[in-house]
């Protein structure tokens, strides 16, 4: 079974989309599961998982509604303020809907790169384990040593980090994110995911530009514990749903069925859904 593990929907009027503005122009408009619809056809993805786009339980529970009225919307990855007194309450109330998979901090957009670091957020992880949860990590390759702390406080959480950490691919710069990424797959608790690479790129991007990242990736975690996502629609600010899962196939062409189908759905089925999504 094959998962768009990450991807986003939005409306405009909602709000509370900070970082969406109107010189992100092919962005800046509504997206819904129709817009994405000839892409999972076209690719064969029978399941999405929905992740949040907007630090507030209002869309969290947006989110929620449409896996309600879409049974391809496998999970959602959602929000909730990690350092309110009372995020353990609210990670149970948010976690009593059963397509609730995950919960996502934008810690990439954080003032305070030492905010994983704050004691207050321990009671926040804690219930993300209580409640079988997956912690979601936005984070950019300064954040990783800060990572590999909570992975270290917290060895039964669940952590899948999102878009390789964002190394600089641009660049070609590999240190120190492979060191640090190196640290952090010691640790069998902690996924990747293969998304959202072509933003890091540089513009007219190629294949090669992103292999040795993924290379990196696969050797560190290995499939079991890679996970396929579009990073769509904000993949449209680099080529497209259709560019990255075409990319994909040439990356991972060197792999077994086998391997290849873990990372596009297996390890998505087993690390995020519980039961009854699948």
């Amino acid at each position: 079974m094959k998962i768009d593990a990450h991807h986003h929907i939005w409306q405009l009027a909602r709000g509370d989309y900070g970082w969406l503005t109107p010189d992100l122009t092919p962005l800046y408009r509504d997206f819904g599961m129709a817009e994405v619809t000839p892409f999972l056809t076209h690719f064969g993805i029978v399941k999405v998982i929905l992740v949040q786009a907007a630090p507030t339980e209002a869309e969290t529970h947006y989110l929620l509604n449409v896996a309600d009225a879409d049974p391809r919307v496998a999970g959602v990855v959602g929000w909730t303020e990690f350092s309110a007194p009372d995020a353990p309450a609210r990670i149970a109330a948010l976690a009593a809907h059963p397509k609730l998979v995950g919960l996502r901090p934008m810690v990439q957009d954080i003032a305070d790169d030492d905010w994983l670091l704050r004691a207050d957020l321990i009671p926040a992880f804690n219930a993300v384990i209580d409640h079988g949860l997956v912690y979601d990590a936005l984070v950019l390759p300064r954040h990783l040593p800060r990572l590999l702390t909570v992975v270290e406080r917290h060895p039964d959480l669940t952590v899948v980090i999102d878009h390789l950490a964002k190394p600089f691919i641009a660049d070609g710069q590999m240190e120190p994110w492979r060191a640090d990424m190196r640290r952090l797959a010691t640790h069998p608790n902690v996924h990747c995911k293969l998304s959202g690479m072509i933003t890091e790129a540089r513009a007219g991007w190629r294949v090669d530009d992103l292999r040795p990242y993924v290379e990196t990736a696969l050797d560190l975690f290995g499939p079991d514990r890679l996970i396929w996502g579009s990073d769509w629609p904000v993949a449209d600010l680099a080529g497209g749903y259709a560019a990255w899962a075409e990319a994909t196939e040439d990356l991972l062409a060197p792999l077994t069925s086998t391997e290849k189908a873990a990372i596009q759905g297996g390890t998505a089925e087993r690390v995020y859904l519980k039961e009854g999504n699948a």
